[in-house]
């Protein structure tokens, strides 16, 4: 049996790259994005009653990461990328019909769009459907995951001299919580689990137009060394 299935709208989103995208959503509350809503649903009837609603759940697409070819079995990050495990007891983005879901604070409604934050879909991302958060039934009181019950132990973030003046002039340019965001994300440590970088080996990651470019001076320190428009 097959079924089609047409978003419901298009993300909008700072994260231009998979790179440094938090690993689960509401671990960078300064990413933000809009969801642009496609006809029929741009009308206003779609989304009324949903001002009184503060966080939302989006079912969409791994656009970037469809695969033809099933997989019984991935190697999620949170385990080092290196320990397999069966698809299903874990959160890759490597899934049959590459769905995924992600809860998000809905910071406003606006006609044929939503303002959210806490976001962790990449830019273009297509969404297949929005659900309400229902507190009393979405927060299960003593539910466990021993794989991950807890969220990633936070990297230190150092700022170069000139890349936290760069940063803030960049966020009063965009108009968005750029120092937090880069702040948030990088603390998570993007890199592979298993890369122990040399010091003078350089990532670099697109938030919104500007570049954000680090190192790492010791194994468990980030430092930012520069942030440029793209």
């Amino acid at each position: 049996m097959q079924h089609t299935v047409t978003p419901v709208g298009i993300i909008r989103s700072c994260f231009k790259e998979k790179f440094a995208i938090p690993r689960q959503p509401q671990l960078a509350p300064a990413a933000r994005g809009v969801l642009e809503l496609l006809p029929p649903f741009d009308q206003g009837d779609a989304v009324e009653g949903l001002e009184q609603v503060s966080h939302v759940w989006l079912l969409f697409l791994f656009h970037q990461a469809l695969e033809d070819k099933p997989r019984l079995k991935v190697r999620p990050p949170r385990l080092g990328g290196n320990k397999s495990m069966g698809v299903f007891a874990t959160r890759a983005t490597h899934r049959p019909n590459g769905i995924g879901q992600s809860v998000v604070r809905l910071e406003g409604v606006e006609p044929g769009r939503l303002l959210l934050s806490g976001i962790d879909l990449l830019d273009g991302t297509p969404v297949l459907d929005i659900k309400p958060y229902v507190p009393y039934a979405d927060s299960i009181a003593g539910a466990s995951n021993q794989m991950a019950n807890q969220a990633p132990a936070a990297i230190a973030v150092q700022w170069g001299d000139n890349a936290l003046p760069q940063a803030r002039e960049h966020a009063l340019r965009l108009g968005e919580p750029l120092v937090e965001l880069i702040e948030q994300c990088l603390a998570q440590d993007p890199r592979p689990a298993y890369q122990v970088p040399p010091a003078e080996r350089v990532y670099g990651v697109k938030f919104w137009d500007v570049q954000v470019r680090w190192h790492y001076p010791q194994p468990e320190v980030i430092r930012v060394l520069e942030v440029v428009k793209d």
